[in-house]
Formats: C-alpha cells, structure tokens, sequence
C-alpha cells in the first residue's frame, strides 16, 4: 500500500491544501521544476510542430535547432535543450536487423523533458508530490482533448506527418488522404490498408510475429529481463497479470519468457496477433500513467509495467501436437503517458488469425508484453543478443520474431 499511496493510486482524493503543503516542502530543484512543468503544460497546445509552438508530441531532436521553436524551452533551465536532445533520455534503436544500423529515436519533447524531470536528480522526490502527479494528468488531459477536437485537426495532423517524416508511409494506409481524419486522434490509431502488413509464413504454425510496428526486445525468461532491462524492484508475472490462478498455472508458474513490443508516437498504433488462436476474456487493470520509455523502464525506483494501466487477454493457441490443449497466452496491452485508451476491435471467442489486428491505442506511446509459457519458442537469435546488449531492434507488424519448440 505504501507504494500505491506514494504514486496516488491508493484511491485517496488529492486537495488543494495537498498541493500547497507540497509546494512548500519542494525543494530549489523540485520547485524549478515544477514551474518548468507549468510552463510545458502551457505552451504544449499544439499535437505537432506548428509555428506557434512545439507541441507536446514534437520531437526534440528535430526542433532543437530552431530558435522561434525551442525559445521556451530554452528558457525554462539553462541548457536544458541541449542535454534532453542530445545527452539525456534518449536511447539508439537498431533499426535494421540485417545490418545491425543504429539510430537515435526521436522523441516527443514533453516526454523527453518530462522525464529530465522526473527520473534524474530530483526525481524521485517529485514523484512522490501530488501536485506534479496533477502537472502531469493536467497535461495528458489537456492533450487527449486536444486530439479530438475537429477544429485545425487538418494542420495538427501534417505537421505530426512532417515532424516524424511519415509521407512515404501514408500510401500503406486503409485511408491515405489526411483530409479525411476528423481529428488528430483518428489519425493516430489510423488502420493500414489489407495486406500491408502481411504475417510471416501464415500457414506455418511454429512462426511467431511480432504484434506491433515497435522497437522490441525479447527475454527468454524473466529473471534476464530484469538483469538486463526492467529493473523496477516489483516486477514479477503475479504482480503484472494481477491474477493468482493465471500466474500459478503449472505453465507459467516456473518461470515464462516475454516480448516487449514499445510503440513510440510516430508508429503505427493498433497491435496483433502474434499467433493464430481464439481470443479470451479481457480484464482491465487501472494505474498510472508512466512513459514506457526505456529510462523509465530502467529505472528501479519506478515499477513502469506493474503500476501502469492495462488489458490483459488471453489467446488460446492450438498446441502442434493433436489432442493436446491449447496453451494460454498472455497478451498485456498497456497504457502511457498521454494514453487516454485502450480500444479493442475483437471479441471474446473470435477465432483469430496470425497476424490479425485486435486493438488499437488512442494517442501516445505505449506498450504491449506477451508472455510465453518457458521452453514454448526459441527467439530469433539476433533480437536475443541486442536485448541482452541493451538495444531495442525496431520490427513491423507480421515480421518474424521466433519459432515454436
């Protein structure tokens, strides 16, 4: 319970007399911060880059060289431009699995800042205060209405395709013409056109796909994942999946492995299967609402995946030998920082296909885990060892991560 109140998810209501009491045990660094975020809050109106502005889903390392862009940025803590763009909170992502080329992602600044904030220095002190905890849901509110409203919806949207340089991917989309989408957000969790992202050998039960156009890593069992990436001190399968007799099915009580699939804001947003089966019952865990960024996730003071909001389902897939079972696999679709839901498009008993679609994000990044019981594939080998090297290889929707034993 003590954790749960720290981050005020132990159901306690939050007053303003709350806010001032911590206001005035901030100390120089926290409450530096705190007017940054303030200040954040204010001048984030805007989903993509405009000239009015960088909003909160503009990237920080495309508008930093841009004085009208990044001149309240700037001002808010000397060099803080400089150290979130470049030094800070950022990681490189193999983005070709064949040739091993690295890259360093783009990200939206308000996470990026956000992060400065929250998880270096006075971090973890500021955690702990209601009145950053309200910073922080005032903007994920302020955004997620933002995004659907309708008017200027037409300019938010290209300025987001521009920013994250998303032209030559429009013409895989059900809908291509962005005068079409509504809002900001309908163009978020935008759908791909039939057969853009086909599976794998989609007759072939033993292939595994992944379940998200993502930046993944891949563990073969969860005590390397915690060595080498979730290092929140309370991550275990009983306290993610929130459901004593799941966790201690014979299955996965010694032990699972796990793919973590990371969608940053320029990707795709709707998840799949990662194998053909029958679609279970959902259950919806609330939480918080961390970034799923890998600082956060590599942070042991911050249980990202166990504290966050998510919908577990479970997927009955058929076993390969006749007369055998089906095997219960875990899928945790989870909420982030300026997450407002998380939408499905199949229902209980669907019998699904590898590769299908079965829900969607509406507006931020986000996370989808998907527990395998122990021994039940073998991970590509490549995704092995960038895992275990500490980098995430973006992969599509379809793309072969594994094979069944």
């Amino acid at each position: 319970m003590g954790l749960l109140r720290r981050f005020g998810l132990d159901g306690s209501d939050t007053s303003d007399s709350d806010d001032e009491r911590d206001q005035q045990n901030l100390d120089r660094n926290a409450a530096g911060a705190s007017k940054a975020l303030r200040k954040i809050v204010k001048n984030s109106g805007k989903p993509g880059v405009a000239t009015s502005g960088a909003g909160a889903l503009g990237a920080a390392d495309r508008i930093r060289h841009s004085a009208q862009e990044t001149s309240w940025i700037k001002r808010l803590i000397p060099q803080l431009e400089e150290e979130t763009a470049e030094e800070q909170f950022g990681n490189y992502v193999i983005i070709d699995r064949r040739t091993g080329e690295k890259v360093f992602e783009s990200m939206p600044i308000y996470v990026r800042i956000g992060m400065n904030f929250l998880y270096r220095g006075a971090g973890d002190q500021l955690l702990g205060f209601s009145y950053i905890r309200n910073q922080l849901h005032k903007q994920s509110v302020k955004q997620g209405k933002l995004f659907d409203q309708e008017e200027d919806a037409l300019e938010h949207i290209q300025a987001f395709v521009k920013t994250y340089r998303l032209e030559s991917s429009l013409a895989e989309l059900a809908e291509p013409d962005l005068s079409k989408y509504k809002t900001f957000n309908s163009f978020f969790y935008r759908a791909l056109a039939p057969g853009a992202r086909p599976a794998a050998q989609p007759e072939d039960p033993r292939v595994v796909v992944s379940s998200a156009d993502c930046r993944l890593t891949v563990w073969e069992d969860v005590d390397t994942a915690k060595e080498f990436w979730i290092k929140g001190r309370n991550f275990t399968v009983p306290h993610l999946l929130q459901d004593e007799t799941l966790s201690s099915h014979s299955l996965f009580a010694n032990g699972c492995s796990l793919a973590i699939f990371r969608l940053a804001p320029a990707d795709y947003h709707r998840w799949h299967s990662p194998l053909a089966g029958t679609y279970g019952v959902t259950k919806a865990i609330p939480g918080a609402l961390f970034t799923v960024n890998p600082t956060a996730v590599r942070n042991p003071d911050v249980d990202v995946f166990t504290a966050n909001k998510r919908d577990i389902t479970l997927l009955s897939v058929p076993s390969l030998n006749a007369g055998e079972s089906p095997t219960p696999i875990p899928i945790i679709a989870i909420g982030a920082m300026l997450v407002g839901s998380i939408a499905h498009t199949r229902k209980q008993g669907d019998n699904i296909a590898k590769g299908e679609e079965l829900g969607y994000f509406a507006y931020g990044g986000s996370t989808v885990i998907v527990l395998f019981p122990k021994g039940f594939l073998h991970f590509d080998n490549d995704l092995v060892q960038s895992s275990k090297a500490g980098l995430e290889t973006q992969v599509r929707v379809g793309e072969q991560i594994g094979v069944r034993a």
